[in-house]
């Protein structure tokens, strides 16, 4: 008998330790996205005005849509690396989460 609850504290020991380290590296990762989602979301993200003007409704001429999605591809090849790489830490954060 003492031998199983011996055996049953240290499985909660371990058990407690287990889920004491998953919320540190849920933690780590929160902290790390968090610290580098501000610049990707002022420079990938960034809107131009341009793109406003169409949600209001505003017609765009046809030199204005081409502008407009030449700015659209640029921002998205110099932004990629930055959105894979917070898209991965959104993965390992939903992965430490289970």
């Amino acid at each position: 008998m003492r031998s199983v609850a011996l055996s049953l504290l240290l499985l909660s020991a371990l058990v407690l330790a287990g889920c004491q380290s998953k919320a540190e590296k849920v933690k780590k990762l929160l902290d790390q996205y968090n610290a580098e989602y501000p610049a990707y979301a002022n420079d990938g993200l960034d809107e131009t005005s341009d793109s406003a003007r169409m949600l209001t409704g505003e017609k765009l001429t046809a030199d204005q849509m081409a502008t407009l999605d030449a700015k659209r591809k640029e921002r998205d090849v110099r932004c990629k690396p930055e959105a894979d790489r917070l898209a991965q830490i959104q993965r390992e954060i939903l992965a430490a989460q289970q």
